[in-house]
């Protein structure tokens, strides 16, 4: 329970209409879990209200998820929030959620209008995942800045040259428009909002009982690092990639990766950056922290000793580059996420 003056708040608080799109194919915990946090920013309180959650679907039939869980809309996606209560809603929702999923980078027409419409009355616009395609097709996202799953960054950006794409954030607030990354960070973006709009204080409370973070440690960089990059197509090369994996404390500068290659420096360092999409220093050091961050979870290593062995060379090299890319220092990163 939540200390009494807090709860007291929480009594006093408006109640904020969330409705979620459903759609074919939906990614079922891009819906669910900020639905949990929503929830829970009451419930966890004994104070149910603070948010009335509702889900909306084409001719409010069921859908089916990307992973086959059936889900059945409360409402209908074609109905005028204005028509009164009837409708399940007082008016515009005050927030209006669409989720990613399958078939969302070749969005389906009807269902962008219907997202326009609703979007046009909501104080909070916000996407999860892939959802933001849907938000960009309505172009909701023009002239702004958001972010997505990782993985479609580059997606988004080309097919939507009019909106700053952001890869390494877990969420972006533009204005009333807000983008969370891939699946999960729906829901570090769900705890953004529930602080928003009550506090911290409520806030940490669901985080506390969903055991999650109420602000997570670094950006998407922590989840994609050699996924990010792609392999490269030339032989030569995924020898290098290789390489640099297995040797990570090894000299990987481009003068001798280049030698690996039989390339001249600058000639790698193109064809690398070309193929793999990073330069050979950013993949390097995307490795090093990717070898280091094993270790702290896996090994009961001394922290110079991991630093020796990914290439940082000292302790103190280390911590600069997770501070840097992770938020966390290493010491703190082991504490938080090495196994029990």
């Amino acid at each position: 329970m939540l200390p009494s003056r807090t709860a007291a708040r929480l009594g006093r608080m408006t109640t904020r209409t969330v409705l979620i799109v459903l759609f074919e194919g939906v990614q079922s915990l891009d819906v669910t879990g900020p639905l949990e946090v929503f929830a829970g920013a009451g419930a966890a309180a004994g104070q149910a209200g603070s948010y009335r959650v509702r889900t909306a679907g084409p001719a409010g039939r069921p859908v089916r998820t990307s992973s086959g869980l059936r889900l059945l809309p409360d409402l209908d996606l074609d109905l005028d929030p204005d028509a009164g209560p009837d409708t399940g809603l007082d008016g515009p929702p005050h927030t209006l959620l669409v989720p990613g999923g399958d078939g969302t980078a070749d969005p389906d027409p009807a269902l962008v209008r219907r997202i326009a419409r609703l979007a046009a009355g909501a104080e909070r616009v916000v996407s999860v995942c892939t959802g933001a395609f849907l938000l960009a097709e309505a172009g909701l996202l023009a002239g702004r800045r958001a972010t997505t799953h990782w993985a479609y960054c580059d997606a988004l950006a080309r097919r939507y040259p009019d909106t700053e794409v952001d890869p390494e954030p877990i969420y972006v607030r533009d204005g009333r428009i807000a983008s969370s990354a891939g699946v999960t960070a729906g829901i570090d973006l769900a705890l953004a909002l529930v602080e928003e709009d009550h506090g911290r204080d409520v806030a940490l409370l669901v985080a506390r009982h969903l055991v999650m973070f109420l602000r997570r440690p670094g950006g998407q960089a922590q989840f994609s690092v050699q996924l990010a990059a792609q392999v490269a197509q030339r032989s030569p090369l995924r020898e290098v990639q290789r390489w640099i994996a297995e040797h990570p404390g090894g000299d990987l500068s481009v003068d001798a990766l280049a030698a690996r290659a039989a390339l001249s420096p600058r000639q790698f360092a193109r064809v690398f950056k070309a193929e793999v999409g990073v330069s050979p220093g950013q993949y390097v050091d995307g490795v090093r922290l990717e070898a280091a961050r094993r270790r702290l979870e896996d090994s009961a290593s001394g922290i110079e000793e991991i630093a020796r062995a990914c290439g940082y060379g000292t302790a103190e090299g280390m911590r600069r580059a997770f501070v840097r890319t992770l938020a966390v220092p290493p010491v703190e990163y082991r504490r938080r996420f090495r196994p029990a």
